[in-house]
């Protein structure tokens, strides 16, 4: 799956199957679901959901939260908009699936 067609699976109704759990999360985010985005990762370990964890408590406004969760992805809280990150992730996580 490329950026496009992942744009364009916004119109359905639930996420492809065969989507990370990353991408799900980036998935339901951008549908306006931050509770189902923030629950397909929040009990997940490893750098990636750390990840997409920082985003979601970056959106929420949640500064403090959202630098330990950079610190866990070993990453640093970007200086771009929210929109920005948000595409930079897809494409990241598109190219490791």
């Amino acid at each position: 799956m490329n950026y496009k067609q992942f744009e364009e699976s916004l119109t359905d109704p639930h996420p492809g199957e065969r989507l990370s759990l990353p991408l799900k999360a980036l998935w339901y985010d951008r549908k306006g679901d931050w509770n189902k985005a923030h629950e397909l990762v929040q009990d997940l370990n490893g750098k990636s959901a750390a990840r997409i964890h920082a985003y979601l408590h970056r959106k929420e406004g949640d500064i403090f939260n959202a630098d330990y969760w950079y610190r866990r992805a070993a990453a640093t809280r970007p200086n771009v908009s929210l929109e920005e990150e948000w595409i930079q992730l897809v494409g990241e996580f598109l190219t490791r699936d």
